[in-house]
Order: C-alpha cells, then sequence, then structure tokens
C-alpha cells in the first residue's frame, strides 16, 4: 500500500539532506500515517483508513461521516 492519507490525501514529498558542508542528498519527507479502525453508524459497520495524524485530529473534530462524505468528493476514496 502507498504511503497516502485516505482522506487528505497526503502523500511523499521529496527533498534535501544538507549537510554542514552544504552538500545535498536526496531524501523523502513521509506523512506521519496511521492504521486506525472507525465504526460508521450510517453503514452499521467498520472501515479500516490508513489515515495522518492531522486527520485523525480532523476526524475528533468533524466526525468521521463528515470526513468520509469530504473525502469521497474530493476523490480520495471511492
Amino acid at each position: 500500500m502507498s504511503r497516502v492519507c485516505q482522506l487528505t490525501g497526503k502523500s511523499v514529498m521529496v527533498g534535501n539532506n544538507v549537510s554542514h558542508s552544504n552538500r545535498k542528498t536526496k531524501r523523502r519527507f513521509y506523512p506521519n500515517l496511521i492504521t486506525k479502525k472507525f465504526f460508521v453508524p450510517e453503514e452499521d459497520n467498520f472501515i479500516t483508513l490508513k489515515i495522518s495524524a492531522a486527520a485523525l485530529r480532523t476526524i475528533n473534530k468533524k466526525g468521521i461521516s463528515a470526513c468520509l462524505k469530504e473525502a469521497r468528493q474530493k476523490g480520495f476514496l471511492k
């Protein structure tokens, strides 16, 4: 499975390691992903999502149903 948040679409970014002598080598910045299981009352079942820590905070604030609806509209979920 790729390193992409299923709710926000956050993915890997590319940048440089910069040494003290200012040499630059390529590196990757990975999103802070968590695999979590949620209960969706409208569908009356559990779903497992791979989400970022920021998306988890958004779910705590808005609720899982609103976040799933938003992600489907943006095309991150089917």
